[in-house]
């Protein structure tokens, strides 16, 4: 018993200035890390790089000298590198299966900033989802929802799947379809539609709405409208112009069909 208490003494007195000399490389490190990373994204900022590319490259350098500060700690506390290499390569192997998902987000991360189908604030649609772009991370997307949802897509699926993007162009065409009563009149039914149109102040003047016939349902006889407006402006015109077309139509004595309960005396 006093052999293995004064084994322990011994290793204590022994490993103790290494582990205190760890930890002070450890938190120096990770502070000059926070610094670089900082001050290379404001460098990248005064070169004007994309914002996109400055956040992604930024967690790059940030992971990049993580690792090398980890490689450091554990050379600080006597573990020889060389056989920590060995240790790394000869479970290659598994590592490399259990990252295989990560590895495909990285270099999917790698093509976004290559081909750049989106950037920081455009409004897209991907893999079922839609919201603005918050962040292009290593591994991941971030996207604000519609109703201010996080939603985080991993890179690999989202650059191999369709990306609709609603920024690029700048306008968005809104579609609507509108029902009416086989007895009302097309010809008015049109103009009080484009009446409608024509008086929103956030419908563009160019180019200039549309108001067709789509189809002849069973019930109703369906119109295709279609107003554009910008972007920003896309849910304000698809809520109002629904509106304000109901209440229209109303006042014109245009019906819209809906189903009729009828009782039947016996």
């Amino acid at each position: 018993m006093e052999k293995y208490i004064e084994n322990l003494k011994n290793l204590i007195v022994e490993f103790t200035p290494k582990i205190i000399v760890a930890l002070a490389i450890l938190i120096i490190g990770l502070f000059v890390i926070k610094i670089v990373v900082n001050s290379s994204k404001k460098l990248m900022k005064t070169r004007g790089v994309d914002v996109t590319l400055q956040n992604f490259l930024g967690n790059l350098v940030g992971v990049s000298l993580k690792v090398l500060l980890l490689i450091t700690v554990i050379a600080k506390l006597g573990i020889e590198t060389a056989s920590f290499a060995a240790i790394i390569a000869a479970a290659g192997l598994a590592v490399g299966l259990a990252l295989q998902g990560s590895l495909g987000n990285f270099a999917g991360g790698v093509l976004i900033m290559l081909f750049k189908p989106f950037k920081i604030g455009d409004l897209i649609e991907a893999q079922g989802e839609t919201g603005v772009v918050k962040e292009i991370e290593i591994f991941t997307t971030k996207l604000t929802g519609l109703s201010n949802r996080e939603i985080i897509i991993p890179n690999g699926t989202l650059s191999n799947g369709t990306i609709i993007n609603f920024s690029t162009e700048g306008t968005r065409r809104v579609d609507l379809v509108i029902g009416v009563s086989y007895d009302a009149d097309i010809k008015q039914t049109k103009e009080v539609i484009t009446a409608v149109l024509t008086a929103h102040t956030k419908v563009l003047k160019a180019p200039l709405p549309t108001v067709s016939v789509l189809e002849l349902a069973d019930s109703s006889v369906n119109f295709a409208v279609r107003p554009w407006c910008n972007t920003a402006d896309y849910w304000d015109v698809y809520f109002e112009v629904t509106e304000n077309i109901k209440l229209a139509l109303d006042k014109a004595g245009i019906e819209i069909p809906y189903p009729h309960q009828v009782n039947v005396k016996k």
